[in-house]
């Protein structure tokens, strides 16, 4: 087989644009155990090989500097799944800190399992950030979402996890206290990822804080070695979570598949330009990415297809990654960032108040952005997810 023949639609995306990043989504203390099962799934030998060879160039934990991947975003989902894959090996942790501090709730035990499950996962990728020159490397640590407006709490807890490793980047929430908090970190030089963001208004925010930042930050000082700031976008939270389906109804408007694909994609494409163009420091990272849509009986990735040539982070959990490796050889990409949406398209979507106000840079002030719905429920289900992580900490302290 060539090596042609072996290139993945990811490794694809990053040669259109090779400031592109890839990034892995989940921590990487499972990589080598959803690697192994993801392998046990191929019944067919000669593609099972052909995996393996593919998973061991997106991350070799033995030689990670060489990895596709460069970066890491996690969230409490995520960090959930460490302790369904290494139940054991966690659960002895518990009962240890248990034994030592036996005065610690299980909210404190908590979080102390949550800072070592990101300090771990930081020392697998602190080669491939000292490798780089502390450009890639980064590993993001998302802070509670329960605490999402509480400002003094989120920075305790931002100090707290910034001080695990130096490519620790703190994944602050897109609320009006988070953006008053990710200045403040960025003037002290610490590196940020901007989470429950979906819409162009809280990008512009946190790209004027980060800039804010980072004039105090050179005013005083600061050392900005080890500094970035990333902006998310949750592209499919963003139409799925919120009000788009609904208000369409409403207003009689039938949304397909490439509709909500291209509404993503609007959203995306103009948020880039306007970091382009306003000469932010900050990078755009997409995720909640879909293997969609389907096209005259053909699976299309327009996540990947019509933001191809993008200098933007691409963030993949397993279940985007496995269906893409299995099953996108046929999908060929060009550049086509600075494509425009169609105009039939953007109009009728910009008949639905949901989509014109999250694509409009002034479409929601700072105190509302607090009530989005698309980052109310997000904040619920990671809320769940801490959850069951406490309740993880309580069966066993038992």
């Amino acid at each position: 087989m060539s090596n042609n023949e072996n290139i993945t639609i990811f490794e694809k995306l990053q040669k259109v644009n090779p400031e592109a990043e890839i990034w892995w989504d989940s921590s990487p203390l499972i990589y080598r155990a959803w690697s192994e099962e993801f392998l046990n799934s191929i019944e067919d030998k000669e593609k099972r090989e052909r995996m393996e060879e593919v998973l061991l160039r997106f991350y070799n934990q033995d030689k990670p500097e060489e990895s596709l991947f460069r970066g890491v975003t996690t969230n409490p989902p995520l960090s959930l799944n460490v302790l369904s894959y290494h139940k054991k090996e966690w659960a002895e942790f518990v009962k240890r800190v248990a034994r030592i501090s036996p005065d610690k709730t299980p909210g404190e035990i908590f979080w102390q399992l949550y800072k070592e499950i990101v300090r771990k996962g930081a020392e697998l990728f602190l080669p491939i950030f000292e490798a780089s020159g502390y450009r890639y490397g980064y590993i993001s640590a998302q802070l509670d979402p329960r605490d999402r407006e509480d400002f003094d709490f989120m920075l305790f807890q931002a100090q707290e996890l910034a001080s695990l490793s130096p490519n620790v980047m703190i994944k602050v929430p897109g609320t009006k206290e988070g953006y008053e908090l990710i200045k403040v970190l960025t003037s002290r030089g610490i590196p940020t990822n901007n989470t429950l963001a979906f819409m162009i208004p809280q990008f512009v925010a946190c790209a004027t804080s980060v800039k804010e930042g980072l004039e105090i930050a050179r005013k005083n000082g600061v050392d900005l070695t080890t500094w970035r700031s990333v902006i998310t976008f949750m592209s499919s939270r963003f139409t799925t979570l919120g009000n788009l389906d609904k208000e369409a109804k409403q207003k009689g408007i039938e949304l397909s598949e490439e509709d909500i694909r291209w509404a993503e994609i609007a959203i995306m494409k103009k948020a880039y330009r306007i970091l382009k163009e306003g000469g932010y420091p900050s990078k755009m990272l997409l995720c909640s990415m879909r293997f969609s849509p389907t096209v005259n009986g053909e699976k299309h990735c327009w996540h990947f297809e019509k933001l191809a040539g993008a200098d933007i982070v691409y963030t993949c959990p397993p279940k985007f990654i496995a269906p893409l490796l299995l099953e996108a050889d046929h999908i060929e990409l060009s550049n086509q960032i600075d494509e425009p949406v169609p105009d039939d398209v953007l109009e009728k979507l910009l008949k639905i108040d949901y989509f014109a106000r999250g694509y409009d840079e002034k479409g929601y002030t700072p105190e509302e952005f607090n009530f989005h719905p698309a980052l109310l429920n997000t904040a619920k289900q990671f809320s769940g997810a801490v959850q069951k992580m406490i309740d993880f900490v309580k069966e066993n302290l038992r």
